[in-house]
């Protein structure tokens, strides 16, 4: 459903949160669902295969280092069959350098890549871009 804007409502776009650390899948579940997605998540490399299969997400949000398969094995497998075409948004706490960053970013479907600790206002203006979703409105008459 679309506005005058050209936006779509946040309400009709689901995210998939890929983190194995509980307390960081948690605070950007809290962030993501503040603006109004729909979310599903996943705590390891084979959970998130299979749900981005079955849910076809409109967005994931990938950590790198996880158990079952790694990021980069996550990032292979995601190019290759009906989830190619989701957008994928790199979130690590390994320091990578410039030259890592830059050939993820080569990835066809890789968006972006953010560094922990996640900064709610990168995050949440990083998914509406990419989803072309308007924030919620914050009060009534704005």
């Amino acid at each position: 459903m679309e506005n005058t804007s050209g936006l779509t409502r946040s309400a009709d776009k689901l995210v998939l949160i890929v983190d194995d650390d509980d307390s960081v899948r948690e605070l950007i579940e809290f962030i993501v669902k503040k603006e109004g997605f729909r979310v599903e998540k996943a705590s390891d490399g084979e959970e998130a295969l299979t749900k981005a299969r079955a849910v076809n997400p409109d967005l994931i949000l990938l950590d790198l280092m996880l158990p079952k398969f790694g990021g980069f094995e996550i990032l292979r497998e995601l190019q290759c069959d009906e989830t190619s075409d989701i957008p994928i948004v790199i979130i690590t706490g390994r320091y990578t350098d410039r030259s890592t960053s830059d050939m993820i970013k080569q990835e066809p479907n890789v968006k972006d890549f953010i560094e922990k600790p996640v900064k709610p206002q990168i995050l949440t203006a990083l998914i509406h871009k990419i989803l072309r979703t308007q924030p919620p409105m914050r009060k009534p008459g704005t």
